[in-house]
């Protein structure tokens, strides 16, 4: 049955718990069954959830991907596709957590999501199961000065640590979207390290350090200054930010 339709008959205790009440009934009757629907609402809301991370996690990506994945990168094998394919999905987790906009910080994942796509009855078809509606693709923004132009990437950072295990704010490790790029030697891919330290370390340029991107406050609504709560059931996409890539909305 769909959801829609389970959400109405959740409502139906309580609409009859007043209209019980209006007729000179126990009001008592009428909260209960209001508690009671709200309950249920909860129930088929949290079932939603974990629908729709099933379908991120599990549904079937078009064949074609890794082989025009691979066209882009010769140098990948059917294993590091199948990473890249991983981290497109921890992505999209990512979307769907979050409720501001997020951004693509690999240049591998981004290259099979744009064929994804191209593939444009397929990926209709993945968004409305696993989002309720079409995930956009949005140009990449490089790091800014102004803290909120970055929230993007910081949500996507926030995220991706939590899929993980991993404390966003003092990283042991990076998350996979964050690893690709160099973990692959993917050319002009986006790299990161966990410490800061290590950066100043390498004395490299154009690398990027995790536990920078908690750095800066976020804007209104943020997770501990990650740019964008945490735990929402229906993300919005997103907007690009340190080290780029692209975002979705």
């Amino acid at each position: 049955m769909h959801l829609h339709v389970w959400r109405l008959l959740a409502l139906l205790p309580a609409a009859a718990g007043w209209a019980w009440a209006a007729q000179g009934g126990d009001a008592g009757v009428a909260v209960a069954a209001s508690v009671g629907s709200l309950f249920a609402l909860m129930i088929v809301s949290r079932r939603r959830r974990l629908d729709r991370e099933r379908v991120i996690d599990t549904a079937p990506l078009p064949p074609h991907l890794h082989a025009e994945l691979r066209q882009r990168y010769p140098g990948l094998d059917a294993a590091a596709c199948g990473e890249v394919e991983r981290g497109l999905r921890q992505f999209f987790q990512c979307h769907l957590r979050s409720r501001g906009l997020v951004a693509m910080p690999s240049q591998a994942v981004d290259a099979l999501w744009h064929a994804f796509i191209l593939d444009t009855r397929a990926y209709a078809s993945f968004c409305a199961q696993a989002f309720g509606r079409f995930l956009h693709h949005r140009p990449a923004q490089t790091l800014g000065q102004d803290a909120a132009r970055n929230d993007g990437l910081r949500r996507t950072w926030y995220h991706a640590c939590k899929l993980e295990g991993i404390d966003p704010r003092a990283p042991a490790a990076l998350p996979l979207l964050f690893a690709l790029d160099a973990r692959l030697a993917i050319p002009g891919g986006f790299h990161y390290l966990p410490d800061c330290r290590l950066v100043a370390a390498a004395g490299a340029t154009g690398v990027h350090c995790g536990a920078s991107f908690g750095d800066g406050g976020g804007g209104p609504g943020d997770a501990e200054g990650f740019g964008g709560e945490a735990g929402s059931s229906d993300g919005d996409g997103g907007d690009g930010g340190n080290g780029g890539g692209c975002g979705g909305d």
